[in-house]
């Protein structure tokens, strides 16, 4: 789950707000497998560099104490960490940071860094020297995302290049918030990887999951599935990074797991809820993403500021109370089509 970055009406780090979203996404242990920190959805590329360490630190130090509560010593919720930055420097001295405060892996999106003209050298030669004069490595997850790359020419990372950069043993997948198509292009590069052991796709496009694991009937289902499983003949996504979780994460939870098992009719009903709820972000003004997850926060009483940083939309006072309205509707909606135990708990305790 990538959080937001929880902001106070000052626009600084709001922790006590950062560690509640944290207790909030791991649900009990109904909620996230994986916290992802200062990322895009962390609103990572518009709060200095300082607040990308800090929210890092403090969901590092949060999640921790949520796996001993939970008493998830074998298999704890993993913790994240965003490391991009708008230089190289600031990049790596993010990395350094995460595994010096106890991160157990890192996202890099290497065409979002100004300067940095070869993703793979500097992977190969400043990523990888810095992991090994620590004592202590990670591994590193990279981020592929048109949406916040340095040159809109260059969109999307080369299938060639995150295999070179795949030879490192610490490089171990790839995120792609993309269409299926470019989906398709890395699951199919990942199958030349598998040498060195498993390369992770994960989806970042959340919705393409009902699609891509969306058992059909019959003969022409038989058919369809062929094809699709030749699309991405490299092995089908292994997790999905879903932005609306911060406000849903039993409900995306339980999403994931019924795409995995084929479960045809829960599917269709996890669908409807995630539709109604990317519906309820259109406002008049256009879309509001990260604006409305931090507004469904606040409205659950998770967060006591929703915030956003400067060059974030924001949700105009005109459109919030319709946002509510529909809000309210969605979490109805789950209880309908999920049941009670895969609606998320507010912290207040009513559920509502």
């Amino acid at each position: 789950m990538p959080l937001v970055t929880v902001l106070g009406p000052g626009g600084g780090l709001d922790e006590a707000g950062q560690r509640a979203l944290v207790r909030f996404v791991a649900q009990d242990g109904y909620g996230a497998d994986i916290v992802f920190a200062a990322g895009t959805t962390g609103e990572w590329d518009r709060i200095d560099n300082d607040a990308r360490q800090r929210v890092v630190q403090v969901c590092v130090e949060e999640l921790a104490k949520c796996n001993a509560s939970l008493g998830r010593g074998e298999r704890p919720i993993e913790a994240w960490a965003g490391v991009t930055a708008h230089s190289a420097a600031d990049t790596l001295a993010n990395l350094d940071f995460a595994i010096a405060h106890g991160a157990d892996a890192a996202v890099l999106a290497p065409l979002s860094i100004p300067g940095v003209e070869d993703p793979v050298r500097f992977v190969a030669r400043d990523v990888a020297d810095l992991l090994d004069a620590r004592s202590r490595r990670i591994p590193i997850y990279l981020y592929d995302n048109a949406d916040i790359a340095v040159d809109p020419r260059v969109p999307h990372i080369r299938t060639r290049q995150v295999k070179a950069m795949s030879r490192h043993d610490f490089v171990r997948g790839i995120k792609v918030s993309a269409s299926s198509k470019v989906l398709g292009n890395y699951t199919r590069a990942a199958a030349g990887f598998r040498e060195r052991g498993e390369f992770g796709i994960y989806v970042g496009n959340a919705m393409l999951i009902f699609d891509l694991f969306r058992p059909r009937p019959g003969w022409l289902g038989a058919v369809a599935e062929h094809w699709n499983r030749r699309r991405l003949s490299g092995g089908m996504p292994i997790g999905v990074v879903a932005g609306p979780a911060n406000a849903l994460p039993r409900e995306w939870a339980r999403a994931w797991q019924v795409c995995r098992a084929g479960d045809a009719e829960r599917m269709q009903r996890a669908r409807e809820v995630a539709a109604a709820f990317g519906a309820s972000c259109r406002t008049p003004a256009g879309k509001r993403s990260i604006a409305c997850l931090k507004r469904a926060l606040h409205r659950l009483g998770v967060i006591a500021s929703d915030a956003v940083a400067p060059g974030t939309p924001a949700l105009a006072p005109e459109h919030a109370d319709a946002f509510d309205a529909a809000f309210d509707a969605v979490r109805d909606l789950a209880r309908d089509a999920l049941g009670e135990l895969w609606v998320s708990r507010a912290p207040r305790g009513d559920g509502t």
